[in-house]
């Protein structure tokens, strides 16, 4: 122990296959995870919350796996199960600061969670009384097994997984019920139809929720359909796919054993080159996130076009009253939730770029664009999930129709005139729509002034709430 070079702090030596390092006295991780800090003072986001979790779920599965075959002393393993528990319980959150943009395949992270693993294991085994034979080893103990080449690709897929299902679909199957219990208070509520932003033929209301309740149901099966690919691990694959220096079934018993600690279906690869070096899977997931993306772009853009106004816009809705809208303008309240929500999808979209463009990167037995593709598809699975919590509770939950200014658009909308072109053909129907709008007249004074039908016959085919 002693004073740094700076002298600012206490510190402890440790050392690598490259020599002694400065480390803080009281921090957890050693050698590797220091010389990632001081090499990679790179921005500002550090490794996601949800691939430490991965990893400390994979690290305490391996050591299972690992004791179960015979692989590992019984008393080490156990202990860096119960390090693994602590960091699943966020005892230790602060021992992970390294950030993404380091070395491509992620070996550095794979190295801090091994030598905090280590280090509280060994703290625990003296807390305990426990006598080991030789001290836990962040490679020889915590990484047996494993390499980082095949423990990231794995954190990457656990992490995947359980964002889409503990999170995201979840977040947006409740937003589908708040759409479908609006279906039902609107049953038979009648408004206008509109296509490429002009007047269209009617629709019911709840028939526009249940167009927007379908892109969540669409969404949510998609990103199901894209479970199965994510759900087959590299684990086992080691450094280049061959598996070298696992021991036979370690591949297959620690799948399993991830499986048992997550309650998710987890496989192993059958194909670990394909497993290692190719990221398609997270492509095609992600996919379905830019799909959900695009959905919610759309129905946030039907929210405030609908409850644009409140007098000047069409007003056919109303949503809740959050916060003032303007430092100048008294009384003025926006669609903040549709604007959060719709800057949400464009950073997807720019996240499903940066993705693509990651997963082309494999060359031979790796790809080393792995923390990149990290942060932005778990961004996009927590900003979609948060978006979509947040537009349901202060927005969608809250939507009223308008049904006075519904009635009167409706009954003023030149394409109701569609119901006559079985009655006069589409070219007079055309006739009248022209004359109403540019005399400004009903569509009921332009049809009969035009001798087309009988003021009985009009009244009696006319009938906009029935041409839905």
């Amino acid at each position: 122990m002693g004073k740094s070079r700076d002298g600012r702090g206490d510190f402890r030596a440790e050392h690598d296959s490259l020599g002694e390092v400065l480390v803080p006295a009281d921090a957890l991780w050693a050698a590797q995870t220091q010389r990632s800090l001081e090499n990679f003072r790179i921005g500002t986001e550090t490794m996601p919350e949800g691939i430490i979790r991965a990893f400390a779920l994979l690290k305490k599965a391996a050591a299972q796996a690992n004791m179960e075959l015979s692989c590992l002393d019984p008393q080490a393993g156990e202990l860096i199960c119960l390090a693994a528990d602590e960091v699943l319980s966020h005892q230790h959150d602060d021992s992970f600061p390294l950030k993404v943009w380091q070395t491509g395949s992620g070996t550095q992270s794979n190295m801090n969670l091994n030598e905090v693993l280590a280090r509280r294991a060994n703290q625990l085994a003296a807390q305990k009384g426990v006598s080991l034979e030789k001290p836990i080893h962040p490679n020889d103990h915590v990484n047996r097994s494993q390499s980082s080449n095949d423990t990231f690709p794995t954190a990457l897929h656990v992490a995947a997984v359980l964002a889409l299902t503990e999170e995201l679909i979840p977040a947006a199957r409740r937003l589908a019920a708040t759409f479908e219990r609006l279906e039902r208070e609107n049953e038979g509520v009648v408004k206008s139809g509109r296509t490429h932003l002009q007047d269209a033929v009617p629709i019911a209301f709840s028939q526009e929720i249940c167009g927007w309740r379908g892109m969540l149901e669409a969404g949510m099966e998609q990103l199901e359909a894209s479970l199965p690919g994510l759900l087959r691990l590299a684990l086992g694959g080691t450094a280049v796919g061959t598996g070298l220096n696992a021991p036979a079934g370690f591949d297959s018993l620690v799948a399993e054993r991830i499986a048992a600690l997550t309650g998710q279906p987890f496989v192993t690869d059958p194909n670990k080159f394909h497993a290692l070096t190719s990221k398609d899977a997270l492509v095609f997931s992600h996919g379905a996130l830019k799909a959900l993306a695009a959905n919610l772009m759309k129905i946030a853009n039907d929210v405030r076009w609908l409850a644009s106004g409140p007098r000047l816009g069409l007003g056919e809705i109303s949503i809740p009253a959050n916060e003032p809208g303007s430092s100048i303008m008294p009384g003025k309240v926006n669609p903040t939730q549709c604007e959060a929500l719709t800057m949400v999808a464009v950073q997807v979209m720019g996240n499903d770029a940066a993705i693509g463009f990651a997963a082309s990167q494999g060359n031979f037995e790796l790809n080393v664009f792995m923390p990149v593709i990290a942060l932005n598809y778990l961004q996009s699975a927590r900003l979609l999930a948060d978006a979509m919590e947040s537009f349901n509770a202060r927005c969608a939950c809250g939507i009223v129709a308008n049904r006075e200014r519904m009635a009167h658009n409706l009954h003023h909308s030149l394409m109701l005139v569609t119901c006559l072109n079985p009655h006069i053909g589409y070219e007079r129907a055309a006739q009248v729509a022209h004359k109403a709008f540019e005399e400004r007249l009903s569509l009921r004074e332009a049809c009969l002034g035009l001798g087309f039908l009988t003021a009985e016959r009009f009244d009696e085919v006319f009938k906009p709430e029935e041409m839905v």
